[in-house]
């Protein structure tokens, strides 16, 4: 693990607005991820995890505060470059998968890869062997299960080669047999891979597998 941090947060807010009420998500959050580090942010449902994680992500502008991604200053260019640099060098995996229906598993894997214009077909097929679904390549979504899915959207998030992957709740729609089989998976393979892996969950036992747990609640990290 290289010493220089990945990921730099430093004083990041992020309010809501619901009618004429304000809604503080994050509260000054300061952290900094190392590369190859797999950390699991834990809390209750509103404490702010996925806000934080989105901001880290470069997919939810902070209020105010400041995101550096690799030495990059996040936020700062236009959505475009940021756009890019999610595509290029990060990878996602949701709670609710979104597999585009009418895609194959396998089609499903390769459409980050098309977006650079580069069909990396031999390597999706590969990452959905390493994720078990090397007999299931021309399933639709709905032909699978949805750990099965899951698990497509993980090799989908791997297929332009990230430095880092950012889960939001991936087994939030699992059975808890399931839901281990899939944090095992994604910490196997970003070790093996030499990724960064940042987990959301709400689940303790599942965020004590992690090099680092951080704790938020109420917009504050309390550990």
């Amino acid at each position: 693990m290289l010493n220089e941090p990945q990921i730099i947060a430093k004083e990041v807010y992020r309010s809501f607005k619901i009618g004429s009420r304000k809604i503080e998500v994050l509260r000054g959050i300061s952290l900094e991820i190392h590369r190859g580090e797999a950390v699991f942010f834990c809390g209750a449902s509103g404490a702010g995890k996925t806000t934080l994680l989105y901001t880290l992500g470069s997919l939810e502008r902070p209020e105010s505060g400041e995101v550096f991604f690799e030495g990059r200053k996040l936020y700062r260019n236009g959505s475009s470059v940021d756009a890019r640099v999610r595509n290029e060098r990060m990878g996602f995996v949701f709670q609710s998968y979104f597999l585009l229906p009418e895609l194959t598993a396998l089609e499903n894997v390769l459409v980050p890869s098309l977006i650079q214009n580069k069909q990396r077909l031999d390597l999706a097929v590969q990452h959905l062997e390493s994720v078990g679904l090397g007999d299931r390549l021309q399933h639709l979504p709905s032909e699978l299960s949805g750990g099965e899915q899951q698990r497509v959207a993980i090799a989908r998030a791997l297929i332009n080669d990230p430095a880092i992957i950012f889960a939001d709740e991936p087994t939030g729609n699992l059975d808890t047999k399931n839901g281990e089989m899939i944090v095992e998976l994604l910490l196997a393979l970003a070790r093996e891979k030499q990724k960064t892996l940042v987990v959301v969950t709400h689940d303790q036992r599942l965020a004590s597998t992690g090099d680092r747990r951080i704790d938020i609640r109420d917009g504050l990290l309390i550990s």
